[in-house]
């Protein structure tokens, strides 16, 4: 356990940080399995809306740095092109 007052604070801010990080993954997790949940309704115009609803929530993610800004660019780039593959 951390003994001096400095340690005790940063103890205190990295449980923030990992809250608040784990809060902001689920957040985007959440939104990728929305637009998965609408695909395999089969409603491509539903999933199309949800898809642009959830572009805006992986991009603020990965600037913030939860993610690389690749791997948002890949998420968004297969989910895009799985409603694209649709009948």
């Amino acid at each position: 356990m951390a003994n001096s007052a400095q340690a005790r604070k940063r103890a205190r801010q990295a449980e923030t940080r990992r809250q608040h990080n784990a809060s902001l993954r689920s957040e985007m997790r959440t939104a990728i399995k929305k637009v998965r949940k609408a695909i395999g309704a089969g409603d491509k115009t539903a999933a199309q809306a949800v898809f642009r609803e959830s572009q805006a929530v992986i991009d603020s993610i990965s600037r913030k740095g939860m993610f690389h800004l690749n791997t948002a660019a890949r998420c968004k780039s297969r989910l895009s092109s799985a409603i694209k593959a649709m009948p």
